[in-house]
C-alpha cells in the first residue's frame, strides 16, 4: 500500500482553497516542499497559500497535472495528488491523475503521514473540534512549545487554519465525518462528545461510536468527557478524563463556575489537587468542557499552570465559532458555524448569557443538507428556545439531491409548534431587506450554519453582497 511521501515530491491538491485542505497545503508549502493546488473561487485562503509559496490554478482542468517540461513527466516529478472526499472521479484533473499514473491520496492520508512525524494531538469529537484543538495550539504555543498546528477554522493568533512550528509538536483536528479519523496514530487523542452528526456517511449511532473506538485504539493515550452520555456509559477506553457535571471520577473538573455576559470563571481541579482559577472569553458550558480537555493536554505535556490560565485569558476563539463581526446601531452581528440541533443550542444558550434579560436573541439559520435536515427534524424544532426571533432560510444542499422533498418551510414550522416568532425567508438576497425593520437597539444578531448564510453580514456593514 502506496504512503505519502514527505521527502521531497510534489503535491497538487484539488480543491485546495477547502478548509481543510489549506491547512495541509500550507504545512506542506512551509516544509519547502513542491504544492500546486486548484480550486473555482478564488479567496484570502488561496492568497495566503500563493504567498507561502504554492502554485494555485484558478480553473481544474486536466492540464494543470501535466509537467511544464515534457521531460520531467516520470514517476518521481508527477504530483502526488490529493482529494477530499467532495472530489468525485468525473473530476478531470482526478481523471488526469489516473491516466498519468500519479499516486492519488485523500486529505486524511497527508495528515497522517504528518501525524506520524510529530508527538501528536488529534481532537476528535462530534461537536468542539476546533476550538478544542485551537485552545490546545494557542496554550502550547503561548507556553514556548511552537506546536505544528492544523485545524478546521482561521485563528487570528496564527492567521490562518495552520501555522508550522519548529518543534516536535503538532495539533490536529481529527474529522469524523467521513470516518478517516481512524487512520490517525497520535501521542494523544481527544474525544469531546460522540453524536451522530452525518447521516449522509453513518447509518446509526453505533456506527459513529464503532469509528470513534477505532480511533481511541490507535491513540497512546486517550483524553475523554465524562459529560457526554454516550463515553460515560463505557462505549471507549479512556486514559484521562474531563467533566463539569459527572466529575466524580474525572481527573480534571471545575467548581465555582461563574457564566458572566463577558467571560466564564472558574476554580480547575487536576486529580484533587487544586490548580488555580482560570477566566475564559469563550462563553457558555461546553467552551468550559473544551478548555478542561486543552487543560488536561497542557499538564500531560509538563506546561506549568500559569502560562495555562494566562492563554485561556487572552484566547479570542477561532472564527466562525462565536465570531462578532461588528455593531451597528447597537446592534451585534455574530457568525456562528453551528449547524446540529446540540451545537445551537449551546451556542443560543451562550447568547443568552452574554445578551441578559432585556436584550434580545435573534437566531437566523440555514440548514445545511437534506439528510440532516430530514434526521433531526424533531431536535432541530427544539434547539432554538433561547432565540426570541428565529428566522429559517432555505436549506444548504452541499450537492446532496433532495430526496425527501424538503424546504426551509417544512422546519420553520416545526420550530414553530414550540415557540412564536419564527419566519422562513427563503429569498436569500431579500432576507438583509426584510431582517433590518425587524431589529431594534441592543439585538444580539446570530448567523447560524455551515454554508453561505454569513455572506449577507456584510449587508449591514454598507458593503457589496456578495455573488
Amino acid at each position: 500500500m502506496k504512503t505519502v511521501d514527505l521527502s521531497g515530491k510534489p503535491f497538487h491538491f484539488i480543491g485546495i482553497g477547502g478548509i481543510g485542505m489549506s491547512a495541509l497545503a500550507y504545512v506542506l508549502a512551509q516544509r519547502n516542499l513542491p504544492v500546486s493546488g486548484s480550486d473555482r473561487r478564488s479567496s484570502h485562503i488561496t492568497e495566503r497559500l500563493a504567498g507561502a509559496g504554492a502554485n494555485i490554478f484558478s480553473q481544474q482542468v486536466k492540464e494543470n497535472l501535466h509537467p511544464v517540461e515534457p521531460e520531467a513527466n516520470t514517476a518521481t516529478k508527477l504530483p502526488q495528488v490529493i482529494c477530499s472526499t467532495a472530489i468525485g472521479k468525473e473530476n478531470p484533473e482526478f481523471q488526469a491523475a489516473q491516466s498519468l499514473g500519479c499516486d492519488i491520496f485523500h486529505r486524511s492520508d497527508v495528515l497522517a503521514a504528518l501525524v506520524n512525524e510529530y508527538d501528536s494531538v488529534a481532537v476528535g469529537g462530534t461537536h468542539g473540534k476546533t476550538t478544542t484543538s485551537s485552545l490546545i495550539g494557542y496554550i502550547l504555543l503561548k507556553a514556548g512549545l511552537d506546536p505544528t498546528i492544523i485545524v478546521g477554522g482561521e485563528v487570528d493568533a496564527w492567521n490562518g487554519n495552520a501555522r508550522l512550528g519548529d518543534s516536535g509538536y503538532l495539533v490536529a483536528e481529527a474529522d469524523e465525518s467521513d470516518g478517516t479519523l481512524v487512520k490517525l496514530n497520535p501521542k494523544i487523542g481527544i474525544v469531546t462528545n460522540i453524536e451522530l452528526d452525518h447521516p449522509d456517511h453513518y447509518q446509526s449511532i453505533d456506527d459513529v461510536i464503532e469509528t470513534f473506538r477505532t480511533f481511541a485504539e490507535r491513540c497512546k493515550v486517550l483524553v475523554a468527557c465524562l459529560d457526554c452520555p454516550t463515553i460515560a456509559s463505557g462505549s471507549l477506553d479512556f486514559d484521562i478524563s474531563y467533566a463539569i457535571d459527572n466529575h466524580t471520577n474525572a481527573d480534571y473538573w471545575a467548581t465555582d463556575i461563574d457564566y458572566g455576559a463577558m467571560a466564564t470563571t472558574a476554580t480547575i481541579w487536576e486529580r484533587g489537587d487544586r490548580l488555580g482559577e482560570i477566566s475564559l472569553t469563550l462563553l457558555g458550558k461546553h467552551n468550559l468542557n473544551n478548555a478542561l480537555a486543552a487543560i488536561a493536554v497542557a499538564r500531560y505535556f509538563d506546561v506549568p499552570f500559569a502560562p495555562i490560565a494566562e492563554a485561556l485569558a487572552t484566547f479570542g476563539g477561532a472564527k466562525r465559532r462565536f465570531e462578532v463581526k461588528g455593531k451597528r446601531q447597537g446592534i451585534t452581528f455574530i457568525d456562528d458555524y453551528a449547524h446540529h440541533p446540540s451545537e445551537i443550542s449551546v451556542t443560543l444558550a451562550a447568547a443568552r448569557i452574554r445578551s441578559g434579560k432585556d436584550r434580545r436573541v435573534v437566531a437566523i439559520f440555514q440548514p445545511h443538507r437534506y439528510s440532516r435536515t430530514a434526521s433531526f427534524l424533531d431536535e432541530f424544532a427544539v434547539s432554538f428556545k433561547d432565540a426570541d426571533i428565529t428566522v429559517i432560510t432555505d436549506i444548504y444542499g452541499a450537492g446532496e439531491e433532495n430526496t425527501a422533498n424538503l424546504t426551509g418551510e417544512t422546519l420553520q414550522q416545526a420550530i414553530a409548534q414550540h415557540q412564536d416568532n419564527v419566519f422562513y425567508q427563503p429569498d436569500f438576497r431579500q432576507l438583509p431587506r426584510w431582517l433590518s425593520p425587524q431589529l431594534q437597539h441592543g439585538d444580539l444578531v446570530l448567523f447560524l450554519g455551515a454554508g453561505n448564510l454569513n455572506q449577507i453580514i456584510a449587508v449591514f456593514f454598507n458593503e457589496s453582497f456578495p455573488e
